[in-house]
Parts: structure tokens; sequence; C-alpha cells
């Protein structure tokens, strides 16, 4: 499995986060779904897919945190048969992220979480200082995408 990065900040971090965790793949995503990091695809299409419903499930999540009068929920988890997820936002100079962690039997919940916190540590410490990512504009949009997905998959 192959691990690429936009952002190369984003990259020590990442490597040693799917070492501690065993986790089969990773994205690294602003809230929009604008990947910064990612391991496991070797589709552009799945992880495009995949950033798109994770940036909308923290986005509702966030929602109905506020509808209900709390700051946040934290982290998501959701178990599958043979795969389990973990989807919680970091903080960092730059602005929140979002991380997205798909995970097997090798591994547990329990580790996720814990090594997720360091992750999320090791993210912040790592973040340049030197500008926080603007929200991204409708006409900059599919140029975006078109540098992101190039620079993710060598095209």
């Amino acid at each position: 499995m192959t691990t690429t990065v936009v952002e190369l900040w984003t990259e020590p971090p990442l490597i040693r986060y799917l070492a501690q965790s065993s986790a089969r793949f990773v994205v690294v995503m602003t809230p929009a779904g604008q990947v910064l990091a990612q391991h496991g695809f070797a589709r552009a299409v799945d992880l495009m897919g995949v950033a798109a419903l994770g940036a909308a499930i923290m986005a509702s999540s966030g929602a109905l945190a506020d509808l209900m009068g709390e700051a946040t929920f934290g982290a998501l988890f959701h178990a599958g048969q043979r795969h389990g997820i973990h989807l919680a936002v970091c903080r960092t100079p730059r602005g929140p992220l979002v991380i997205l962690t798909v995970f097997g039997r090798e591994t547990s919940i329990g580790l996720v979480g814990f090594f997720f916190d360091e992750f999320a540590a090791a993210l912040h410490a790592a973040a340049p200082a030197d500008r926080e990512r603007g929200p991204i504009l409708a006409e900059d949009f599919e140029a975006e995408l078109g540098q992101s997905l190039a620079s993710l998959f060598g095209r």
C-alpha cells in the first residue's frame, strides 16, 4: 500500500501513526474534504468518495452537537464485521483537520484511539504556523481538486 502526501509536514507523523496503530487506510483532510495526505488508497475515485463522506459525517455530527447544546461529540467510531472506522478532528495552527482511520481485526479501537491522540499532537507540532488554510472558493475548487489528485496519484 502506498502513502502519498500533498503537504510534506504531514508525512512523518502519518508514517509513525501507521506503524503504531496498524491502520489499513488513513486520510488526513480539511473539513471540506480536501485531502492533504493518505495511505492505502490506490484509486482516486475511492479516495475522493471516502474524503467527501468523512467530511460530511463530521459536518453532520457537528450540526447535531450544536442542536443539542454540545461543543462537539469528539471522535466517532463505527464497527463492521471486518473493519472499524475512527473519525475525529485534529486542531492545528493551520486550522482543523479531519482524520479518517480504517482498521481491521489486527488492532483495536482502544489502540487506534490512543495512537490517534499522539498523531494529533504530532500533526499540531509539525504544522507550519505561517498561515491558516482559508475556505476553498467555488471558482478555485476544480483547480485545487485537480492539483491534489495529480499530487496524490502522480498524474
